[in-house]
């Protein structure tokens, strides 16, 4: 019973906004102290989830995305989007995809996408003729590409959580992310017929000249991070660390950045950091709770007593992420599922790396659904828009991610075919 109290006490905080990690943390402690365990005992498992080299990857590809975005990379990369395709019919929502696609291979973060690109483009389709609700709609879906497409912090932290090679999780994210892209013009293609009014641009061959010069230098930083990791000449934590020193570097030639935002650039890298890592402390400790309390077996047996097929298993899976998704902030659901799920997923003999994949992006999902629905907020304050809005606006692009969630389902080998390609 003791552990049922625990989980209504989660509930609750989480019902009155409390965030994540003290909703986890106050409950989880009151457990230790009512079981006998000592204060010490309790901050060594907290101190002990964060205490790992793996992870350290994660604030390097916080800073990365950081400086990528003081640096205006976003800007460069919008231009140069807008002049390749800008005489298309519903051209800036092509463009906004695409911006995501190239920025999401510095930030792996949704938010931090959203964040960056949000102010860019959503004025920009405004302007332009595009309904707001549409321009909400597909920045917020697009941003969900960063966490997918390497380098993914999400990626990061469940490779660390299931003992599984980094590369080979980045190389299995890559054709899903653009999947997703490809899914989302489609769904742009589709909305664009009904918008009669957008505006276009003409095409000029020495304005993509000159703004694909200036994303050759940032285009380089995921060749160099990816190309590093995939060859074996990195670690994911020596390639982020390397990603940082070449975008920090670029940033300087372009005098976009200089030696005064450096303060900003760190103090905004460590609140983002020390929030996940705070997330990550205090559900691994409710996770080692639940391990005592054998909740990961009871879970087992009532899966098996359910079915015994891989497929639905995997299906249940993507529901309860999905479920989860909309009230729990991303990491924490990692941070407290991977150690449940991955035993059992090896019983149905289900690859780690193609449930990864799954369980990532069906999570990150719940980023564009309420109550939680981080990237709904970031969007609303930008554009002062009601996150209302924003979410309807998003529903049509959300429908491409589930397709997606379900063909990893149906065919998990296709995931794992580049990684095993590759090698890794």
């Amino acid at each position: 019973m003791t552990i049922v109290w625990l989980f209504l006490a989660i509930a609750a905080l989480l019902l009155l906004r409390v965030p994540v990690a003290f909703a986890f943390l106050g409950p989880s402690l009151a457990y230790m102290w009512l079981a006998g365990q000592s204060i010490g005992a309790s901050l060594r498992l907290l101190t002990a989830a964060v205490s790992s080299f793996p992870l350290l990857a994660v604030p390097l590809f916080i800073l990365l995305g950081v400086i990528a975005n003081k640096g205006g990379i976003a800007d460069r990369l919008f231009d140069f989007a807008l002049a390749c395709v800008g005489r298309v019919r519903g051209s800036l929502g092509y463009v906004s995809v695409g911006v995501s696609v190239g920025f999401s291979w510095m930030s792996g973060s949704a938010v931090a996408d959203a964040a960056a690109l949000g102010k860019i483009q959503i004025p920009a389709m405004q302007r332009n003729g595009y309904p707001t609700k549409f321009a909400l709609g597909v920045t917020g879906a697009a941003s969900l590409i960063a966490p997918v497409m390497p380098p993914s912090i999400p990626a990061v932290i469940y490779a660390g959580l299931a003992a599984v090679s980094t590369g080979a999780l980045f190389a299995a994210s890559v054709v899903p992310a653009l999947l997703m892209a490809f899914g989302l013009c489609v769904v742009v293609f589709i909305l664009v017929r009904r918008y009669p009014d957008i505006q276009t641009t003409g095409f000029s061959k020495q304005r993509v000249l000159e703004t694909g010069r200036r994303v050759i230098g940032p285009l380089g930083a995921p060749v160099i991070i990816l190309g590093g990791i995939l060859s074996g000449a990195f670690t994911p934590t020596e390639a982020a660390a390397v990603g940082v020193a070449y975008m920090l570097l670029l940033c300087f030639l372009y005098r976009s950045l200089r030696i005064r935002d450096l303060p900003a650039v760190l103090s905004e890298t460590v609140a983002t950091s020390a929030a996940i890592m705070l997330i990550v402390s205090s559900a691994s400790l409710l996770g080692y709770i639940m391990a005592r309390e054998r909740v990961p077996q009871l879970i087992s047996e009532a899966l098996f007593a359910l079915t015994d097929n891989p497929t639905v298993f995997l299906l249940l899976v993507a529901l309860v992420m999905l479920i989860l998704g909309t009230a729990i902030d991303p990491t924490a659901i990692l941070v407290l599922t991977v150690p449940i799920i991955l035993p059992i997923s090896n019983q149905f003999g289900v690859d780690p790396i193609a449930l990864g994949v799954l369980m990532i992006l069906s999570t990150m999902i719940g980023l564009l659904t309420p109550p939680v629905g981080t990237v709904l907020y970031v969007l609303s304050s930008i554009t002062k828009a009601p996150t209302s809005t924003v979410f309807l606006g998003s529903l049509p692009f959300i429908v491409p991610l589930l397709v997606i969630c379900g063909l990893i389902i149906a065919f998990p080998d296709a995931v794992t075919w580049l990684p095993q390609q590759l090698g890794l």
